[in-house]
């Protein structure tokens, strides 16, 4: 095999140690020695490093590319931005499982944050790691089981509680996945038809997670006035469950919550971890989040029929009810069109050529624009003719509160990039992962280089068990990065978000060449990857 030296960079590990000066030789697809000493007199191919960094690959925990190995997936945005492996099935939504039945109204309802849906896709997740496995994947992908998938799949949109029948079979799937090699289990708290289930019904579903060791990632019921209460419930949820947890892209939203809810609800993780909980959480460094225009659909609305909802959503009187409910408050559900207000929630996808019109525009001016009575009555039209497949960009953080969960040692960045087939993507797409060396590490000096490369690579390649991944040492798998950290940079923003990231002198996936001098130069060096218990 062939063994390649990067010589003489500044060696940041994946760890928390001050970065060393010096080598690193791969061969084939694992690293077989770093530092001073050489493992052999001479390399076949030596790529000088000096001036630059050297670190592990990134890690992004918290994708949704589920369906895009099925639809072409070239994977340049995120080789440009150094991620070499990436973790599908969060927020509750995975591709798999899927029923017959219910398929149709799953993949409607996923396709803001999935995308279009391929031609005969697999139902079981066997079925779907044994497929990604004959792809050529541009990057390595992990696959979890969402639990909104699961219970969609079992029994629709319906808010009834689980039967002892199904909740005996949604725990036979959550325990094939992991047995099957998924690293953890999704919970989507917030969206439809979760969002009917509580405390205890989780708890019991997830059983098998706990029994195996293993992970849950929880979007959390409400990131807005509930959103304190809301961690206390997966706090509790993963303590009755008996496993780990991971908070999801922890941040406080509206206005009036700013400042304040965070520091409360970072007091009950950290009481939980000093009682031997296993918490952590995650989050991307952005102001605004990315999902579907039905999360402003209020479950009293929708009762427990999503297809009758939207139907209802064209007529007057849907129109009417909708405008009525969106503007009460909910015990225990986040209404952000009160706690964010239409004017912050921006039209981010479409999938309707005809509505492509209102991309880019926030619901209160493109209904103002095109002669809607309201907001409320664009968002009803919207919804109704595409189905509930509208993606919306909602600006709902503050800078303050991104940066005191960033500085928390237990919270690694994600991008949380979502592929619905759009223009006018959220830019964390492109440019999450140097958006961090810029802004966190360069500019504003919040972490330092090591804080932020370990939170990229070596943080959540342990989280989520992806063994040899996220850190450079002998014996580990060969994904590197090379680059000059005064120049490695993201371009995308909330107006012209379709950037690519620039400054990425070497990627390295599985010992291959990938990006040199910011070009790609090969596909297909990924690997699906299942955790082994």
């Amino acid at each position: 095999m062939a063994v390649t030296r990067i010589r003489d960079g500044l060696i940041y590990d994946g760890s928390l140690d001050e970065p060393s000066r010096g080598d690193v030789w791969v061969e084939g697809d694992r690293i077989i020695a770093l530092g001073e000493t050489a493992p052999r007199a001479e390399a076949d191919e030596t790529i000088e490093a000096r001036g630059r960094a050297v670190c592990p690959a990134f890690v992004d925990i918290h994708r949704h590319p589920d369906v895009k190995p099925f639809t072409g997936w070239t994977g340049e945005a995120e080789l440009r931005q150094g991620i070499a492996t990436t973790v599908a099935g969060n927020c509750g939504i995975s591709m798999t499982p899927a029923s017959p039945e219910h398929a149709a109204a799953q993949y409607a309802f996923d396709e803001p944050v999935l995308g279009p849906m391929c031609a005969d896709p697999p139902m079981a997740y066997a079925e779907y790691m044994a497929a990604l496995e004959k792809l050529p994947l541009p990057l390595n992908m992990a696959a979890m089981i969402g639990t909104g998938s699961v219970r969609i799949s079992l029994k629709g949109f319906s808010d009834a509680p689980f039967t002892d029948r199904e909740m005996e079979r949604a725990q036979a799937l959550i325990a094939d996945s992991l047995a099957q090699g998924a690293p953890g289990v999704s919970l989507g708290i917030m969206y439809l038809p979760e969002c009917y289930g509580a405390i205890d019904e989780f708890a019991r579903m997830l059983r098998p997670v706990g029994e195996a060791r293993s992970l849950i990632t929880a979007h959390i019921r409400g990131e807005g006035d509930s959103m304190v209460a809301s961690v206390a419930e997966v706090i509790e949820i993963a303590r009755r469950a008996g496993c780990a947890l991971e908070i999801s892209h922890f941040k406080s939203c509206g206005v009036k919550n700013w400042r304040r809810d965070i520091h409360r609800a970072i007091a009950l993780i950290e009481e939980a971890r000093a009682a031997g909980q296993d918490v952590t959480c995650d989050f991307y460094p952005y102001e605004g989040g990315s999902t579907a225009l039905t999360t402003m659909l209020p479950p009293a609305f929708v009762k427990g029929d999503m297809d009758a909802a939207l139907r209802r959503l064209g007529t007057p009187e849907g129109v009417a009810a909708f405008r009525e409910s969106a503007a009460k408050e909910y015990p225990g559900w986040d209404n952000f069109a009160l706690t964010l207000g239409w004017e912050r929630i921006i039209i981010s996808g479409v999938a309707n050529r005809s509505n492509r019109r209102f991309l880019g525009m926030t619901v209160t001016d493109a209904a103002a624009a095109f002669g809607f009575e309201d907001a409320a009555a664009l968002a009803a039209f919207l919804m109704h003719d595409e189905r509930g497949k509208t993606a919306i960009i909602n600006m709902s953080m503050c800078q303050d509160d991104i940066d005191t969960v960033a500085r928390l040692p237990y919270a690694c960045v994600i991008s949380d990039a979502i592929y619905a087939d759009t223009d006018t993507p959220h830019p964390r797409m492109f440019g999450a992962m140097p958006r961090v060396i810029r802004e966190y590490v360069r500019e504003r000096r919040l972490l330092t280089m090591q804080q932020a490369v370990h939170k990229m690579t070596a943080l959540p390649a342990r989280r989520m068990a992806l063994e040899g991944r996220g850190v450079l040492k002998a014996g580990a798998h060969a994904d590197v990065l090379m680059f000059d950290p005064e120049k490695f940079t993201d371009h995308a923003t909330f107006s012209d978000p379709a950037r690519l990231a620039t400054g990425l002198d070497l990627m390295l996936v599985n010992g291959r060449k990938v990006v040199e001098n910011d070009a790609i130069l090969t596909g297909g060096a990924g690997r699906c990857l299942r955790v082994r218990r």
